[in-house]
């Protein structure tokens, strides 16, 4: 019986295995942390929004200045929000590179796997079909026939 294939490289493809689920997740971490900053930003948004109506019905100074600090309050939130909101961008391109570069890895790994399995598969195959080819012109020879 012929021995079972067995890639040389499958401890090295199963640690990218593992370097790839590791990006993957620290891509969705950053990813994650993206989104938040940009619910952040809706939210603050939304509150530009309801104060610019309240605003406009406003008519007394105390109001209409505490209203004016608020909207400098949300301004300046804002802007810190969006200085985050760069730096979780970087941080995201960084973890695309990472995984793409991890998958690059991982996929030449794979494909080479393939190709020697496919090989083995081959020369299996041309083996066990030279097994029969003998097998029957071993019998042939000594005068004996299949029966059906």
């Amino acid at each position: 019986m012929a021995k079972k294939f067995s890639f040389e490289l499958q401890d090295v493809l199963d640690f990218r295995n593992f370097e790839k689920e590791q990006a993957e997740a620290e891509l969705a971490k950053a990813l994650a942390v993206e989104t938040e900053i940009q619910d952040k930003l809706n939210n603050i948004a939304g509150q530009f929004i309801a104060l610019k109506k309240t605003a406009d019905t406003l008519t007394d100074f105390e109001d209409i200045a505490a209203a004016n600090k608020h909207k400098i309050f949300l301004e300046y939130q804002k802007e810190e929000l969006l200085k985050e909101l760069a730096q979780a961008q970087l941080v995201t391109a960084q973890k695309r590179e990472v995984l793409a570069e991890v998958m690059k890895k991982t996929t030449a790994l794979e494909k080479l796997k393939e190709k020697q399995q496919a090989a083995y598969n081959e020369k299996l195959n041309k083996e066990e079909n030279d097994f029969i080819d003998d097998l029957a012109n071993a019998r042939a020879s000594n005068g004996m026939h299949f029966h059906q």
